[in-house]
């Protein structure tokens, strides 16, 4: 007799807004330069998971809804200095081609999901590689992007999950047209310092903020509105699945579709492939420190370089490097970090982040049948 699957149970989804007005009427432009944008090009996304250290024992459901209010609570002030990240994802202009994009910073928030897993973290732990990336997929809450009506569809979610042994998990979805993997980064980061300054603040007062946030009073706060098998598969599983993604350093240079060949070539030799996907999509700024929008090129086979990055300058890097490791909250530090790109099927994918400085990071995603 097969094993009954274990369940992730959400118990509840909120939205963490701004805690006062932070770019209102502002919005950074995405160019499209290729084919417009498809339904399944609207879901490329990057996805980190954290996990945390409990007790040793199963959290009193008080105690969990107390560590949501206070990630509530300081995901509110964080966005104050990065209002971007409760942006929404629009259309603009007048024309409806698909090549016209935005996001718009509407104080509209961050989808909060909190949930609870019916196995410990040490267990979960103990699968590697593609078994845990596609269980992942479960602590990591993600809604598609609605291709016709974008702006009503939160482009960011994060999920806070408890174990039964105490353990706990931030995982945290993002749109690459939102963010990209370094700019998260940076928010998580700063969230969490803001996280350790509120609840430190509130030590010092008599009558603490959170204890008056009515939820946690509540008895029917922990409903439980669905409950999937851990181990469920999906459209982002079996991407994650299908694909290996590979890291670069490199110097900030305006030619990214060039430097994107580059590391399409290099990645080809890392990963043994015998030629490089037919088609890839580079997501990049616009302007060497991306404050003037993004930009997405499609590009196919004959417009790339061959697999040996002449021109460039690569060294290989890990997601180690972006100091996510060092992330505490509750003064712990994680005790593993998973990342994750999502692109679109049958495709490659590059994404060229500014690091700061002179330097960029660039992921090439590439899919493993090549």
């Amino acid at each position: 007799m097969a094993a009954t699957p274990a369940l992730i149970h959400v118990e509840s989804i909120r939205t963490a807004v701004p805690s006062r007005v932070a770019g209102a009427g502002l919005s950074l432009p995405i160019t499209v330069s290729g084919p417009p944008l498809s339904a399944a090009e609207l879901q490329r996304r990057f996805r980190a998971v954290l996990y945390y250290r409990g007790a040793g024992v199963r959290e009193p459901e008080a105690a969990a809804r107390e560590r949501a209010a206070w990630v509530n609570e300081s995901l509110s002030a964080a966005l104050v200095d990065h209002p971007e990240m409760a942006g929404r994802l629009r259309r603009r202009g007048d024309g409806d081609d698909g090549r016209l994009w935005e996001v718009k910073l509407r104080d509209t928030g961050v989808r909060l999901v909190q949930a609870s897993a019916e196995t410990t973290m040490a267990a979960f732990l103990e699968a590697t590689g593609k078994d845990r990336e596609r269980k992942e997929t479960a602590l990591a809450w993600w809604t598609d992007v609605d291709v016709d009506e974008p702006d009503i569809c939160a482009p960011f979610f994060m999920q806070l999950t408890r174990f039964q042994d105490g353990g706990y998990a931030i995982g945290a979805s993002s749109s690459l047209l939102l963010a990209d993997p370094l700019s998260l980064i940076s928010f998580l980061k700063s969230w969490a310092r803001k996280h350790a300054q509120l609840q430190a603040q509130n030590k010092l007062v008599a009558n603490p903020v959170i204890q008056y946030t009515r939820y946690l009073q509540n008895p029917g706060a922990a409903k439980r509105l669905k409950s999937v098998p851990l181990d469920l598969g999906s459209a982002a599983a079996a991407a994650a699945d299908a694909t290996t993604t590979v890291l670069f350093w490199a110097a900030n240079v305006s030619d990214h579709r060039g430097l994107a060949a580059a590391c399409v070539g290099k990645a080809c030799e890392k990963l043994g492939a015998k030629e490089p996907p037919r088609r890839f999509t580079v997501v990049g700024p616009l302007g060497r420190d991306g404050s003037g929008g993004l930009n997405v090129q499609a590009c196919t086979a004959d417009a790339q370089t061959p697999c040996h990055g002449h021109g460039h300058a690569l060294r290989v890097a890990n997601w180690r490097e972006a100091g996510l490791e060092e992330l505490a909250l509750e003064g712990s530090k994680p005790v593993h970090v998973s990342y994750c790109v999502s692109p679109c099927a049958d495709e490659g994918l590059v994404v060229v982040m500014p690091a700061g400085g002179t330097e960029l990071l660039i992921s090439a995603t590439l899919p493993n049948y090549m």
